[in-house]
């Protein structure tokens, strides 16, 4: 008994539903992915070679280059930054981060209202080399 063979012709494959199913697939995971973003102040540290980490818990006052002056990432005017400082005590050490384009006297204003709310450890933070 003889059996006839099909000839073996090219099956056409259409490639149409792959490409939906990645891109359904990659929507999927984008949609269902979290980014994180960190949210924060913006500022550029200035470099110091001689700086030192420091460990204890701090009053974080930050100075933009915009000269807009942060309390825990909320803007804050200078009147109510002293009145901040005066609830709290000296007893913490008080750490400023101010941007490397920031002017100097506005960080000195910041040092002097810090040392007359009574706080003796004022800090100013640095990027090590």
């Amino acid at each position: 008994m003889r059996l006839k063979r099909q000839s073996a012709q090219g099956v056409p494959v259409d490639i149409a539903p792959l490409i939906d199913v990645v891109f359904l697939q990659l929507i999927y995971f984008m949609l269902t992915s979290s980014f994180v973003l960190h949210p924060g102040i913006r500022i550029s540290l200035p470099k110091a070679v001689s700086s030192q980490r420091i460990s204890a818990s701090n009053i974080v006052i930050t100075l933009s280059k915009e000269h807009v002056i942060y309390w825990d990432e909320q803007v804050v005017t200078l009147k109510e930054l002293r009145r901040k400082l005066n609830q709290l005590g000296g007893d913490k050490p008080v750490l400023i981060r101010a941007d490397k384009h920031a002017y100097v006297d506005k960080l000195i204003a910041l040092w002097d209202l810090c040392r007359d709310a009574g706080y003796h450890e004022i800090h100013i933070a640095t990027l090590s080399e």
